[in-house]
């Protein structure tokens, strides 16, 4: 496909990070971090009560702290472009 001296618009439109949308990415990436944790925590541990304690504990107040640092950049409009 060639494109030669056309001009492309694109209408910029703002939206908003909703408390649901911040919720459900916690979620999903504390899901791939309790995996990732579980192997690593085993392999140092090998032990499965440990691990697990360890896992439940780290990732419990990771994924408050995650969610609550999303809530608050929502907030900033630091390194955010005006639409035009």
């Amino acid at each position: 496909m060639q494109c030669c001296r056309q001009v492309c618009y694109y209408k910029t439109v703002k939206f908003k990070e909703t408390q649901q949308r911040s919720l459900t990415k916690s979620v999903t990436f504390r899901v791939l971090a309790v995996i990732v944790d579980l192997v690593v925590i085993y392999i140092i541990t090998r032990h499965v009560g440990v691990t697990i304690v360890l896992t439940v504990i780290t990732n419990a107040t990771s994924t408050v702290l995650y969610f609550l640092h999303e809530r608050l950049w929502n907030h900033s409009s630091w390194g955010r472009q005006r639409a035009k």
